[in-house]
């Protein structure tokens, strides 16, 4: 039977799913953009390449004409029948053929009625612009334009002929279509197979992992939602490891939230009937410092103040629903006093398994909330007592705590100090965090994170200061408040 909370148990709200998705998704779109930018190419490679066919088929004509021009370029024009003249300028295409030698020029053969030039194109000069401005205005002009053409004869002299744009055009419609289809076909079968491809390597990995943070999101503590990796060793593959990582964490997280739940129900529960035994312990603390006992009125007043403390803890925990702390109530306090209390508290008076030094300056005084200080310096020693207590029973082990302060500029700085086995490295890490700073097997690092939360409420901090021997060192630091007051012993 599963035991996972349930949404409502937990107070979670069920994933909202995703609304309908609109529009194309990323196989279409990419197969668009492919054949887009496939026909962009396409039309960057067109341009040149029809100035360059519009080229290629002037100076083809050209060349007919030249050797045309050598025919009809006797020393008698008369003896070249007009027929024969006729036939030559259809074969080439032109109106007229004249070649220049020098500064003379000379009408080799034309038609009766020349037409007027409506544009000349000198195949000597290259016009890389003005070429394809001419060839797209040659493909876009409705009507017949007659083109004077000049080029090189291989005879030495320059040719010159006219003819009509009309023959070009349907020529580069012709090559123009021929070019679109191929670059259709091309572009339709590198879409696809890129498609294809892009699809297999990126597409579908990537909706793999959005569908398993959908899925991972409707049920986080499910083991089974946790995604698992394909093994790629490039940038999805990483994303892959990190979102599993990630998961198994949050997991983990959950868990831990959930036990910590668990538990604070359980202490509060604790607490209600603890408040009640412990009401029930200060009557009896009180009928008994009314015994005339020496002994019993010095231990009375103590017992009574330990009483009232663990009363006030439990109501406030009971108040908050919680271990939540109220601000501290800052008051002036002797802490070479507080310090003794703590000893007492501790059954360090008369120890003599540990020996206890209380190195407080006298008089020392600290701007702090008593109880709360009380108690950081509280789980401090019991930490250290736990410590020398612990392990090795020889007599012949040093097992001693000191607890001393200074007063430096706006601060005083407390140091609880044991000769202990020290706090080993993998407690260093999270050493003040509940459940994970633990120093001793089966500690709970409690009483150092709550030490650290207290301390933090003062603005102060609290760090495990190196130590030249053997054993652990804290520091505490509590600042004044701002403000003048009256403080002395520093």
């Amino acid at each position: 039977m599963d035991d996972r909370p349930t949404l409502a148990e937990t107070g979670r709200t069920a994933p909202r799913a995703p609304p309908p998705r609109r529009g194309l998704g990323l196989s279409w779109k990419l197969l668009i953009l492919t054949a887009a930018f496939a026909m962009i190419s396409a039309v960057m490679i067109y341009v040149p390449r029809i100035s360059s066919y519009r080229i290629t088929w002037l100076s083809d004509h050209l060349a007919m004409a030249d050797i045309a021009a050598v025919v009809l370029a006797s020393p008698d024009q008369a003896d070249v029948p007009r027929e024969i003249q006729d036939e030559l300028l259809k074969a080439v295409g032109a109106t007229a053929i004249a070649i220049r030698s020098g500064s003379v020029s000379r009408l080799i053969a034309a038609v009766e009625m020349p037409p007027t030039v409506d544009a000349t194109v000198d195949l000597r000069i290259m016009q890389p612009t003005e070429d394809v401005m001419e060839a797209f205005r040659t493909l876009l002009s409705p009507q017949e334009r007659t083109i004077r053409v000049v080029g090189n004869s291989y005879t030495g002299t320059e040719i010159e002929l006219l003819i009509s744009d009309r023959p070009l055009r349907q020529a580069m419609l012709r090559y123009s279509a021929g070019v679109l289809w191929l670059w259709a076909a091309i572009s339709l079968i590198l879409s696809l197979l890129l498609f294809m491809a892009v699809n297999r390597m990126f597409v579908r990995p990537i909706r793999r992992l959005s569908q398993n943070m959908v899925d991972f999101s409707a049920d986080p503590q499910n083991p089974g939602r946790v995604i698992a990796p394909s093994g790629r060793r490039d940038e999805i593959g990483l994303a892959e490891d990190q979102l599993a990582g990630m998961q198994h964490d949050l997991q983990a997280t959950l868990a831990e939230q959930r036990h910590l739940a668990d538990l604070g129900l359980a202490v509060s529960k604790i607490n209600h009937d603890l408040r009640n035994m412990l009401a029930s312990a200060q009557l009896f603390s009180d009928r008994l410092g009314g015994l005339p006992d020496p002994t019993v009125q010095r231990f009375a007043p103590k017992l009574i103040a330990a009483l009232d403390r663990a009363i006030a803890f439990t109501q406030s925990t009971l108040a908050y629903g919680r271990a939540r702390e109220a601000p501290p109530a800052r008051r002036l306090v002797r802490l070479d006093r507080l310090v003794d209390e703590v000893a007492d508290s501790l059954g360090l008076t008369g120890q003599t398994d540990i020996a206890f030094s209380n190195v407080v300056p006298e008089g020392l005084e600290v701007d702090a909330d008593p109880d709360q200080l009380f108690r950081i310096l509280n789980n401090l020693g019991r930490n250290a007592v736990q410590a020398l207590d612990g392990g090795d029973r020889n007599p012949a082990l040093v097992r001693r705590l000191t607890v001393g302060a200074r007063r430096e500029a706006g601060k005083v700085v407390i140091h609880v100090e044991d000769t202990g086995p020290g706090v080993p490295e993998r407690a260093r890490t999270h050493l003040f965090q509940a459940f994970q700073g633990s120093v001793r097997p089966g500690g709970t690092g409690l009483g150092l994170a709550i030490a650290a939360e207290l301390v933090r409420a003062h603005g102060g901090t609290v760090v495990l200061a190196d130590k030249a021997g053997p054993g652990a060192r804290f520091e505490v630091t509590l600042p004044d408040r701002a403000g003048p007051a009256t403080r002395n012993g520093g």
